[in-house]
């Protein structure tokens, strides 16, 4: 374990990864007896290995029994840094990557961070004109903003849409958005649907963004603002977050800038992405792979360190997995109850998805007048398709 403690040392780190490491031995110190317990026999060279074998000694075989209640504070600091360095370190990797090891990398994290259902995402929202947001559904603009909501059928959205940054607490931009989402529509109407955006082009975004801004009463927020502008162009842009700014700037190695800075979003993040070679690499052949270099810079959120089970708690699995409810009367739960217009159009939808038998299809009204009360749609269709194939 000693040797593993001070193995990075010897490496050559970057100045974000030698203060991190720093800051990792001063919380390594009230648990060094604890830690020297821990039998290592894997002693990685390079600093990305090194967080991995420490994280897990921290997480899986650190003997918690013996530890003091005062020692659960710094090894709780400890995992947090060593997060915080194999994001970091990930992230400072993908400025020299090609794109093969940058699309290596992604097919590496994509059990882990969900990747087939961030890709449903993208895959839904790219079909959706978003220059008009106030055509669609509300359950359409909600996924595309990143709200999730109990009307979100899991038969029609097979994915939870907060990937990729959440907007919930942007009380006031949802507020505008349930009365004029159409306010918004200036704003992603100045982002062309192909080429590379301008930077003309993303300054007559904000102005638009900042004037339908105002009426909400909050700051223009990157989180929002960048959460829009990846939805339209996940080849040109990545989602911010205030929980991920920190590492991000530090992976990249740019000025920490505060969450409203949209020309420091556009000068440094978005013009050191555009000097990376797997940025600027070819459009490939192979149909897998075109789809990642489609969502090339969205999906630079899978560089970000996310623990083992990160997919497995996302709002979609939650609501498939969830036990079949019982009627709202004997069960004191709350149905979400739809107007006849809104379940009619969520019942059509996922009626004209492939594969749907038209024995189910030509039950069209009685599945609307289910889903209107309340019921969910793959549950009504679960349930007609048990009876017909009796």
């Amino acid at each position: 374990m000693k040797n593993l403690l001070i193995s990075p040392s010897k490496m050559s780190l970057s100045g974000a990864q030698s203060a991190i490491y720093q800051k990792v031995l001063e919380q390594v110190a009230p648990l060094s007896l604890n830690l020297m317990a821990v039998k290592v026999e894997n002693h990685p060279d390079e600093f990305l290995g090194w967080c991995h074998e420490l994280l897990d000694v921290c997480v899986n075989r650190i003997n918690r029994d013996l530890m003091d209640e005062a020692q659960f504070k710094p090894l709780k600091k400890l995992i947090a840094l060593l997060e915080q360095a194999l994001s970091v370190t990930q992230i400072n990797m993908a400025k020299v990557a090609p794109w093969v090891l940058y699309q290596e990398f992604i097919t590496e994290q994509s059990v882990r961070h969900g990747l087939d259902e961030r890709l449903r995402l993208l895959d839904y929202v790219a079909k959706l004109d978003l220059s008009q947001l106030g055509e669609l559904t509300v359950e359409d603009c909600l996924a595309v903003v990143g709200k999730y909501s109990a009307s979100h059928d899991t038969a029609l959205y097979n994915f939870d849409v907060q990937w990729f940054g959440q907007t919930k607490t942007a009380k006031g931009f949802h507020e505008l958005l349930s009365v004029n989402p159409s306010a918004f529509d200036e704003a992603l109407a100045a982002i062309p649907n192909e080429g590379e955006v301008t930077q003309a082009q993303f300054a007559d975004f904000v102005a638009a963004f900042m004037m339908a801004n105002m009426s909400t009463g909050e700051k223009p927020s990157l989180a929002v603002a960048t959460r829009l502008l990846a939805m339209k162009r996940p080849d040109q842009f990545v989602v911010v977050t205030s929980s991920k700014l920190d590492d991000l700037c530090q992976g990249l190695d740019i000025a920490k800038f505060k969450l409203n800075d949209f020309e420091a979003y556009w000068s440094d993040v978005i013009g050191t992405v555009r000097i990376m070679p797997w940025y600027n690499s070819e459009q490939p052949d192979d149909e897998k792979e075109l789809t990642l270099w489609n969502y090339r810079v969205i999906l630079m959120d899978l560089l970000f360190y996310v623990d083992k089970d990160h997919a497995q708690r996302s709002n979609y699995l939650r609501m498939k997995n969830k036990p079949a409810r019982k009627s709202a009367s004997k069960s004191g739960a709350k149905s979400t109850r739809r107007s006849k217009e809104s379940a009619a159009q969520l019942v059509d939808r996922v009626l004209a998805m492939e594969g749907t038998p038209e024995i189910i299809k030509a039950q069209r009204l009685s599945i609307i007048a289910q889903v209107e009360a309340g019921k969910k749609v793959d549950e009504v269709i679960s349930l007609l398709s048990k009876i017909f194939s009796d």
